[in-house]
């Protein structure tokens, strides 16, 4: 009887200096868990305070000194993306292919982040009729995270504009859609398919977009000012590899809009 209690408490003893280490590792974990969230989301405020002065001025032709500044940290910077009312205001880089800045920051270093990227199928001058960028769905308004905001009627509707500021010219962003689409979905991520019509790319959105600007999307094709679209995607939780996707107009800028 003496050693049935005996093992007995033992295994008593045993089990609880199991389930004590136990949750001692899980606190452990969760403290670095969140340790390591705070550093990668500390890393993205880091950067973007440093790129922002460095942002250039689209009253600028050439935007100023800041994409020969922008472009001796990094080639590959392509363009500079602000959506009013967000948090996005981001230099756009493009790689070789749609990989290169998933996990890779402007600096070239590795970065949960990544970067804002221009699809490595799309003309890197924005001279095509359907470019789309690619951003990685962050909380606290990181990265294109803040495309979330558009899902709500409300913002949708008072948040319409933005710029997308070149080496050689800019362009004041008019937003039309926002929608929810497959990451497979090749009437947004098949680039090529509308470089000379965007007409079946607005008949989809149309469709299947959940807000729409109806004027705005009605002038797409009829003018210059309306012939150049701009796609935003970032992940979403809406359903297995959903996208969140943004779409405005392109329409050459000038001071006076």
């Amino acid at each position: 009887m003496n050693a049935s209690k005996f093992f007995l408490k033992a295994a008593n003893s045993l089990v609880t200096a199991i389930v004590a280490l136990f949750l001692i590792l899980a606190a452990a974990y969760s403290g670095y868990a969140l340790w390591d969230n705070a550093q990668v989301y500390g890393a993205v405020d880091d950067i973007q305070s440093q790129l922002l002065k460095l942002k250039p001025d689209p009253e600028q032709k050439d935007g100023g000194t800041s994409f020969e500044e922008l472009r001796k940290i990094n080639p590959d910077v392509c363009g500079w993306i602000t959506l009013d009312h967000t948090k996005i205001d981001y230099p756009i880089l493009q790689g070789e292919d749609n990989l290169t800045y998933i996990n890779t920051d402007v600096y070239g270093d590795f970065a949960l982040s990544g970067s804002i990227f221009l699809d490595s199928g799309c003309d890197r001058n924005f001279r095509g009729k359907y470019s789309l960028l690619y951003g990685h769905h962050m909380a606290e308004h990181k990265m294109f995270g803040d495309l979330d905001l558009y899902r709500k009627k409300k913002f949708f509707n008072k948040s319409t504009t933005g710029t997308l500021i070149l080496p050689d010219r800019s362009y004041k962003l008019e937003i039309f859609a926002c929608m929810q689409v497959s990451a497979s979905e090749e009437s947004i991520f098949a680039t090529g398919k509308w470089q000379a019509d965007t007409s079946g790319l607005v008949d989809f959105v149309r469709k299947n977009a959940e807000h729409v600007h109806q004027q705005t999307m009605d002038n797409i094709g009829k003018s210059e000012d309306f012939s150049q679209i701009l796609a935003m995607s970032t992940c979403s939780s809406e359903f297995t590899d959903a996208r969140t996707v943004l779409l405005a107009v392109m329409k050459p800028y000038s001071p006076e809009t």
